[in-house]
């Protein structure tokens, strides 16, 4: 079995919130609790929002397109439905998504 850390990119199947199919897109692993893992979704869209983050070194971290990092859309996901590693997050992208995680993602009350 391969070994998941946070900070990683994977391919991951993740199911439709009506229970009915899936989508196959990537994620960032942000950090792992048992078998669980919490992830932040990755997209080609341009940042909308204070906490996405657009990526400057997605090649070097294996993805095919320019990508942004959704801090706002956040999956439970069980490690199992993790299909194919990509690569890892660069450590200045890394520094910029703590900045923004720390910033603006915390609890509302």
């Amino acid at each position: 079995m391969t070994t998941i850390q946070a900070g990683e990119f994977w391919v991951a199947d993740i199911p439709f919130t009506s229970g009915e199919g899936s989508k196959k897109r990537p994620i960032l692993v942000l950090w792992l609790d048992g078998n669980d893992l919490v992830a932040a979704v990755v997209t080609s869209a341009k940042p909308r929002t204070q906490t996405d983050v657009s990526l400057n070194d997605w090649v070097a971290s294996g993805l095919r397109v320019a990508s942004t990092v959704r801090l706002s859309r956040l999956d439970c996901l069980e490690q199992s439905l993790l299909l194919a590693k990509i690569g890892q997050v660069s450590e200045s992208d890394a520094k910029r998504l703590k900045e923004l995680w720390d910033l603006y993602v915390k609890p509302q009350f």
